[in-house]
């Protein structure tokens, strides 16, 4: 798939006097909240990049690295530079590369694998209208941190990119303009759920950005709302139902960013916003609090940048990499290495929502035993109300379930069942009863003798007529023995 880039001017022109950053340094023991620091930089600058956390560490992906008329990588310099950043010794190491260099890709991390799907790859001129043109991929390469070695997966059944991905319930969820698809990195396999409602207007450059909390995926960005009209719309996807539905609506129009969610741990649970305000132009950090479904202002990055990426760890973020403005009357971008640490509202307290508690599962039938006929009733009990229920048979597919069911389609022999409850904060409770289907039973009699056979009636009067022939012969015989 290929998309013509159309100019974005507007989100460009801004000075950086807009900025606003804390006075003094901040302590790493006690960093205060709602404030910026500059940490080391990245070794490459790179602007469209993907960034992920992992075990406290961050990894930088990919990118391009051309400067010019913004955006510069509609000419190419696609990489697949792949860096680590440790946050506790603030150096950053260089790892194995990205196969496929691309940037725009979504990226997300599930069991310390990397997964980069979609994204541009390639560029390409029309050679009648001369306009240059992306080409997108679904290629889907993940990256083992472990071996610091790539592999190829399944691709995306829809070439895309500017695309973005969030880990719930053990699968990849990824979203984009017309899609939504779901990855299982354990079976290698796609499913298609529901497309987001809305489409962004055509001549924006900067597409949805998505995050999750729990069992929801949070999508922010600019959506079209008539011919010409746009705003900026809170789409809220639920994975457990497959629907959409929309909170309030951020009260400034943020493009070219990237966004970051809190878990609850260590601040208050909140989703912020990064990015370029298109009018007025300026850098904005919007906050979403998804309890309250209220948007407050907090403080910009101190660069004035897009298109990089943010990661979250222990409830920090931090915004590494973008496009750096030069040039802002003449939308002239060059890729930027920043790397900026920004302290969360609220933090050093966790959130009094939060919650790390597992549903529980009590399992009433089957029962560890053995079963004679089929059709063996799945029961149980789940202590948390709208948990996201499956259920999972020997080594079968996992299969969602609404409650209880009757197991049916099995042969004789031992079996497991597994069953799986997941609350909205993402928390999972794994119960499993190994049961054994047997054939059925046969009559079993209690006589200490041996049984005593039926014997019918024409085999009775065989026996009859025999014993009276006997008798016959014999008296003949004694008959004859007395005669002289």
């Amino acid at each position: 798939m290929r998309r013509k880039v159309a100019a974005v001017t507007a989100v460009l022109v801004f000075l950086a006097a807009s900025c606003l950053i804390a006075d003094g340094p901040v302590s790493e023991a006690t960093p205060l909240e709602n404030t910026w620091t500059t940490r080391a930089p990245m070794h490459q600058a790179r602007g469209g990049l993907g960034v992920v956390a992992v075990n406290n560490k961050i990894y930088a992906v990919g990118g391009a690295v051309l400067s010019g008329l913004y955006p510069p990588d509609i000419l190419g310099g696609f990489v697949g530079t792949n860096e680590e950043y440790n946050t506790a010794t603030d150096t950053w190491a260089s790892k194995s590369s990205m196969p496929t260099p691309r940037d725009h890709f979504a990226i997300a991390a599930y069991e310390n694998k990397i997964y980069c799907i979609g994204g541009a790859v390639g560029v390409r001129v029309d050679e009648r209208t001369h306009f240059s043109y992306y080409v997108e991929s679904g290629i889907n390469e993940v990256y083992d941190i472990a071996s610091d070695q790539w592999q190829t997966m399944a691709p995306m059944p829809k070439s895309s990119m500017r695309i973005q991905a969030s880990v719930i319930n053990g699968k990849i969820w990824v979203t984009g303009v017309g899609l939504t698809y779901v990855y299982d990195p354990l079976a290698d396999s796609w499913t298609n759920r529901t497309a987001m409602p809305f489409s962004p207007p055509p001549s924006v450059a900067s597409l949805p950005l998505q995050t999750a909390i729990g069992t929801k995926i949070f999508v922010t960005g600019e959506f079209s709302t008539g011919a010409i009209t746009s705003e900026q719309k809170l789409l809220i996807y639920d994975a457990r139902t497959d629907t959409w539905s929309q909170g309030t609506h951020g009260p400034l129009i943020v493009a070219n960013g990237g966004v970051g969610a809190t878990s609850g741990t260590a601040s208050l649970i909140r989703i912020y916003v990064l990015g370029l305000v298109k009018y007025p132009p300026e850098p904005a950090n919007q906050v979403y609090d998804p309890k309250t479904n209220i948007w407050i202002a907090a403080t910009p990055m101190p660069t004035l940048r897009m298109d990089f990426g943010v990661a979250v760890i222990d409830d920090i973020l931090y915004a590494v990499g973008g496009y750096f403005i030069s040039e802002p009357l003449l939308s002239r971008v060059v890729p930027t290495n920043v790397n900026e640490q920004y302290t969360t509202i609220g933090y050093g307290t966790p959130d009094p929502y939060y919650d790390e508690t597992a549903p529980i599962i009590t399992l009433l039938s089957p029962e560890n035993k053995t079963y004679h006929k089929p059709g063996i009733p799945l029961n149980f009990t789940v202590n948390e109300p709208d948990c996201w229920l499956s259920y999972k048979l020997d080594d079968g597919d996992v299969t969602n379930i609404l409650g209880n069911i009757t197991l049916s389609g099995f042969y004789y022999g031992s079996h497991n069942v597994t069953v799986y409850a997941t609350d909205e904060m993402d928390n999972t409770r794994v119960e499993s009863i190994v049961f054994t289907l047997s054939e059925p039973e046969k009559p079993i009699d209690n006589s200490s003798t041996l049984p005593i056979m039926p014997i019918s009636a024409s085999v009775a009067a065989v026996v009859v007529i025999a014993i009276a022939g006997l008798l016959v012969y014999r008296r003949k015989r004694q008959g004859e023995a007395g005669q002289p």
